[in-house]
Formats: structure tokens, C-alpha cells, sequence
């Protein structure tokens, strides 16, 4: 199983979307055993239809928000069910931000072949106060996903709707997790080049990447605190990073990083060089093993994403 977290304080939501992520690797699972799907019963309303006509039918893809503890492997962990109302305009925002971009630039057929196929919700977060993090979801053998605090989820029209905080919340929380976790598919398929492993060799930090902040790892070479956990971690978190900022967002991340030389004896010039080496072999690791072009991809994954904000 993989766990996404960030990690968390009495600073309430302001500081959680300056926190770090985390998961946990899993081989793919099998396509054909999918849980869910025919399993359970209820009355269907508009919601069921929604899924049905917009994620069933042409994707195969299923979503359960109908309260099921068992889902969640953790029988100790307070949750609450998700918010009907809050359904489809969260599985609407995922579909328009991921799977269509997606299918637009690979196909239906590349899509439907490697998207997970089974989502779960939970209104709340996972609180886990030993390790001091906030789960933001797991994902089951590539294809279960399950995702966290739906009840906080906004976007433009909804109520309550405040641009500044919630659309950085959706960003960072509900979009980073489902592109990282596909990113994981991707490479568990084809495996990216070996030469991504020598880039920043000599700066991981294993579990030691929680304590520091993303601001510290940039100056490493890495895009975010918790790519330094591990090679796979930090290619996953580069292509979230790249498609959820855009080009622009990216750009701004590399050019930020300050003057001076880090703790571990990395200056500026060589950290940006580290983040543009990695950006090139993502790049080239989709054009030359998925025929994506991963700059067009990128642009599509940001319009969608100001169209909704």
C-alpha cells in the first residue's frame, strides 16, 4: 500500500499546504480483482448515474462514497463519510484535471490501461498524531486509490469558496496525490532511466527528508522536501510538481532558490542544473516510452486547472 501524508501543526490549514507528502511503494496489483465493483448494494441516485455515465462507461473506472469503514485497513482512525454534495464536483475536477488531459494527449486505450480503476472517499482526514501527519491517501496495487478530506474540498462556485486558500488546497492536496500516484503506474510499467539514480546520488535523505522543509531540498535538487526521500519519490514528485505548477510555476521554483550553498555543499547553480537534468529525462521518458509529449500534456493539465480555480 501506498500512504500519501503531509506533515502537519496547530497552524490549522494555512500550514498544511506548505507541507510535505509521503507514500509507500507497492508492485501493481491485479486489474481483474478490483473491489467494489458489483459488490455492493444501494438505491442509486444522481450521483450513481454521474459515475456511471462519466467515469464507468468510457473509462472504467468506479468511485464509492457510500460509508464503508472496512475500506480504509484502519479500524482506529476516526473518520466521517463524505458529503454527498461534495461528490461529483470533486470526481468532475480529478476527471478534468487528469483523465482528460490524459486521454487527449495519449488516447483513451493508454488511459484506460494504466488509470486506477476504483476510488474511495472519506469526508475527513487521517490524523496520525505519533509521526505528526495528515494521510491524503493511499493507493492499493496502482489501481485503488483512496483520498482523504473530500468535506474540505472547494472549487469556483462552490460555497464558501475562497481563491487564495482553496484552490492551492486542491492543488497541492486532491491533484499533486492523483499525478504522483499515476507517475508511480507509469514507472512500476517501464522503468525511467537508470542515469535519473546519479543526479542527486549523494544528497537523499531517506526518512530523514521530514525534517526538512521544501524550501532546504530545492537547495539539494530536489523539488520538494519529501522527493529526497528516494529515486522513485523524487521522479513521481518532479512530474507532479511539473504538471500541477505548469512550465511557469515550475520556472518560478528553479529561478527561487537562493543564492549561497546549501548544507550539504550544493550551490545555487548546481541545484537548478540538477532540476533541469531531471525535468529533461521526465520529458524524454514520456516522449520516447509513452509517445507523450509531456510540455503539451503540462499545458493542458494547467488550463483545465485555471479553468476550475
Amino acid at each position: 500500500m501506498k500512504t500519501i501524508f503531509r506533515h502537519f501543526t496547530h497552524y490549522m490549514i494555512a500550514a498544511l499546504l506548505l507541507g510535505m507528502t509521503s507514500c509507500k511503494e507497492e508492485e501493481l496489483g491485479n486489474v481483474d480483482d478490483i473491489p467494489g465493483l458489483g459488490g455492493d448494494v444501494w438505491a442509486e441516485g444522481p450521483i450513481d448515474k454521474w459515475i456511471q455515465d462519466s467515469l464507468v462507461v468510457p473509462y472504467n473506472i468506479s468511485a464509492k462514497y457510500k460509508w464503508d469503514q472496512f475500506e480504509f485497513g484502519n479500524m482506529t482512525k476516526n473518520l466521517v463519510p463524505p458529503d454527498e454534495a461534495q461528490v461529483v464536483p470533486l470526481l468532475s475536477t480529478i476527471k478534468k484535471a487528469w483523465t482528460t488531459p490524459y486521454v487527449e494527449e495519449a488516447g483513451k486505450v493508454f488511459y484506460n490501461k494504466y488509470s486506477p480503476k476504483f476510488f474511495i472517499l472519506s469526508g475527513s482526514n487521517e490524523y496520525n498524531v505519533e509521526s505528526g501527519s495528515i494521510t491524503l491517501g493511499t493507493a492499493e496495487g496502482g489501481r485503488k486509490v483512496i483520498l482523504y478530506g473530500v468535506n474540505l474540498f472547494k472549487i469556483k462556485g462552490m460555497a464558501g469558496y475562497d481563491p487564495g486558500r482553496d484552490s492551492s488546497f486542491v492543488k497541492d492536496w486532491f491533484l499533486h496525490t492523483i499525478h504522483h500516484e499515476f507517475g508511480h503506474i507509469l514507472h512500476q510499467t517501464v522503468f525511467y532511466p537508470v542515469e535519473y539514480k546519479n543526479i542527486s546520488k549523494a544528497y537523499y535523505q531517506g526518512g530523514n527528508w521530514i525534517n526538512w522543509s521544501d524550501a532546504d531540498a530545492r537547495r539539494d535538487g530536489f523539488i520538494t522536501a519529501y522527493s529526497s526521500s528516494s529515486f522513485d519519490e523524487d521522479f513521481v514528485e518532479m512530474i507532479a510538481m511539473m504538471l500541477t505548477e505548469g512550465r511557469a510555476g515550475f520556472d518560478k521554483i528553479v529561478n527561487s532558490i537562493p543564492e549561497g550553498t546549501s548544507r550539504s555543499g550544493v550551490t545555487k547553480a548546481q541545484a537548478q542544473a540538477a532540476l533541469r537534468q531531471k525535468e529533461a529525462i521526465i520529458v524524454a521518458y514520456y516522449k520516447n516510452t509513452w509517445k507523450i509529449d509531456f510540455y503539451s500534456l503540462q499545458n493542458k493539465v494547467r488550463t483545465s486547472m485555471n479553468k476550475l480555480f
